[in-house]
């Protein structure tokens, strides 16, 4: 180790070999030694070849009085550093100031009475775009703010405009070059998470999340907060074809424990997924978003940051159906809402941003959102109908996709596979009769 280290021109590879096993006779060097439990017997003979004399469950005064020394020794340090970093807080109050903002949770909760923060987009935006005018935003907000793409920030709108990109050069560029390696950024973003002071976002194309996953997996499992930024989020990336089209990646994502997944409708929507992805400190959150612009709606704030909302209610007090959508696919239900109003029926659209939020919230509010006394209810999402069982039920209809895409713009996809306001009205229709 010495050696590699002294070496500062090349990389250096240490092989170090082992054997699987190591001081049980019976076991050692066999596959039996992992996937198999030892046995007493065999158990017995590694301690005697291994010199352990113990028995089982104590532990031997000698450890106890090494790990004692090790402890003492650890307090010395730790001391030796808060002393240290005492004198530096009364020496440069400024920079500690910083510090603290680096390290302070509730930073972004500033946001929550920043109406620009919240603004409404003007004319149809994509969701990735109006994601990277937020991130502009949250950095002066959030200093921690760090992060970066798969080598495709110009696509997924993520660089924060006049910061550095960090490098052996600039240690204090904010934005970062991951490279074409998700699985490794996934790696990389966990590891700052895990090391703190850096408030961690990766990102890449949706598709591209099969790449992620087991990161992703880890960051849900050890419940580090890493923000996933996937844009091009369903067939509407239209040219580039069914192998960058994603289809299942919503139903993967959604059925990990303790993962957020975010598809915003609009702006306000858009602002309430990176509120949530940083605000909340012990759950990764995935935003997925568009690369098509989105319709106008009348989002709400306080619904989006409940994960359902009604967003075009019914006259009457119990609707005679509802439309669940998500994402590009709200604008497109609301149309559906006012055709089936001019034929005198009824119904209640509603906005579902982030299924995690919701079921986080009260029985109560989500009785007001869904009332099971509709049972004509149809979900719209430009993904699989996988998952939305539970809240279409067995009477239910789904506009979602039932194979890949196809390689043709938007529009004409979109056309292609029934995500039309005409057939969302036709498919509530037909719940109706």
């Amino acid at each position: 180790i010495e050696a590699a280290k002294a070496d500062t021109e090349r990389p250096s590879f240490i092989t170090v070999h082992t054997q699987i096993g190591y001081g049980c006779p019976a076991k050692q060097g066999k596959a039996s030694a992992h996937g198999e439990p030892l046995g007493e017997e065999n158990l017995q003979a590694a301690k005697e070849n291994l010199g352990w004399t113990s028995e089982p469950f104590t532990v031997s005064d000698e450890v106890y009085a090494d790990y004692a020394a090790k402890a003492a020794k650890g307090q010395e340090a730790e001391d030796q550093w808060n002393a240290m970093f005492a004198e530096w807080r009364e020496k440069f109050p400024a920079a500690a100031a910083l510090h603290d903002k680096f390290y302070d949770k509730d930073a972004v909760k500033a946001v929550l009475k920043d109406e620009s923060f919240w603004a409404p987009a003007e004319k149809p935006t994509a969701s990735r775009a109006l994601s990277g005018n937020i991130i502009n935003k949250l950095k002066d907000i959030v200093p921690s703010l760090m992060g970066g793409s798969a080598d495709l920030a110009p696509s997924n709108k993520t660089e924060m405009k006049d910061e550095e990109f960090f490098s052996k050069e600039s240690r204090s560029g904010r934005n970062m070059h991951f490279g074409v390696r998700e699985l490794a950024m996934g790696a990389i973003g966990n590891g700052m998470a895990l090391h703190g002071g850096v408030t961690a976002y990766v990102a890449t194309f949706f598709v591209f999340s099969d790449y992620i996953k087991p990161m992703m997996r880890l960051a849900a499992l050890m419940k580090l907060p890493v923000t996933y930024v996937l844009t091009h989020d369903s067939i509407g990336v239209g040219e580039d074809g069914p192998t960058h089209e994603p289809i299942e990646q919503l139903a993967m994502l959604r059925s990990l424990p303790n993962m957020q997944v975010f598809r915003p409708a609009d702006a306000v929507e858009t602002a309430a997924g990176w509120y949530t992805a940083l605000a909340d400190t012990d759950s990764p959150t995935a935003l997925v978003l568009t690369r098509q612009n989105l319709d106008i709606v009348p989002s709400s704030r306080e619904g989006a940051l409940k994960g359902g909302y009604v967003i075009a209610d019914a006259a009457k007090e119990v609707p005679d159906g509802i439309i669940i959508a998500t994402g590009s696919e709200v604008g497109i239900s609301i149309a559906a809402k006012e055709i089936l109003a001019q034929e005198g029926k009824d119904v209640r659209v509603v906005s579902m941003p982030c299924m995690e939020l919701f079921e986080q919230q009260s029985d109560e509010y989500k009785e007001q959102v869904l009332p099971k006394a509709v049972r004509a209810r149809v979900a719209v999402e430009a993904g699989s109908d996988f998952g939305w069982g539970r809240y279409i039920g067995l009477d239910g209809a789904a506009v979602c996709m039932k194979g890949f895409g196809a390689s043709a713009p938007a529009a004409t996809l979109f056309k292609k596979f029934g995500f039309t306001k005409e057939n969302v009205a036709d498919t509530m229709r037909g719940l109706l009769q």
